[in-house]
């Protein structure tokens, strides 16, 4: 894997801050052995009430039609790099509860909970994830009969690492510029909205 590690403030565990979202893939398949430990890694997820709302769509380059489908779903920019890499996943919530059948408000971040799984499993193999909002919901549901009670969340696409060189400029840009996050002040608060925790004073 490139060696783009977080610039982390404080301990982090190498898997957590080795992955990242590059855009560059290999033209190399990916094992049937790993992908199915990708899929396994997500099953495993926790999720509300144990519900597991999480479904996959998946196609590889193994099928060219199947791969032409899904490949179509996605937004003209995200087509333009995604299509080296050698499988492509969209992601499904469930938007209802099965013992129930009232609506699951979690359903969308337990879907995150289960595609980070597969993201650190990746990052673990040498694999690497590119998780995107850019598709068309609308065209996947058509395309693949995806029901009224469930909702299309996330584009995957799923390879080893390539090289930066091959991507447009623009794209290159951004493959090769530093990590950056907010600093935990802006995001932790106590008391009340906005007010940084006293925690982050510590050591």
């Amino acid at each position: 894997m490139p060696d783009n590690k977080a610039p982390s403030d404080w301990p982090l565990h190498d898997l957590i801050a080795a992955r990242w979202s590059p855009r560059a893939f290999e033209d190399r398949a990916v094992e049937h052995k790993k992908l199915m430990s990708l899929l396994e890694a997500m099953r495993w997820a926790p999720s509300c009430f144990n519900e597991q709302p999480w479904r996959l769509l998946v196609a590889t380059k193994d099928d060219p039609t199947e791969y032409e489908r899904m490949l179509g779903c996605l937004v003209e920019f995200n087509q333009g790099w995604a299509k080296a890499a050698p499988v492509l996943m969209i992601a499904v919530a469930s938007l209802e509860f099965e013992r129930n059948g009232k609506p699951n408000a979690h359903g969308w971040h337990d879907v995150g909970l289960g595609l980070e799984n597969m993201a650190l499993q990746a990052t673990s193999m040498g694999l690497q994830i590119h998780m995107m909002a850019g598709f068309d919901t609308a065209k996947a549901r058509a395309v693949y009969g995806i029901p009224d009670n469930a909702a299309p969340t996330t584009a995957i696409a799923i390879g080893y690492p390539g090289d930066a060189n091959d991507l447009s400029a623009d794209l290159r840009d951004k493959e090769t510029a530093p990590r950056e996050r907010r600093e935990l002040e802006s995001i932790v608060f106590s008391g009340r909205w906005g007010k940084t925790s006293s925690l982050l004073k510590g050591d």
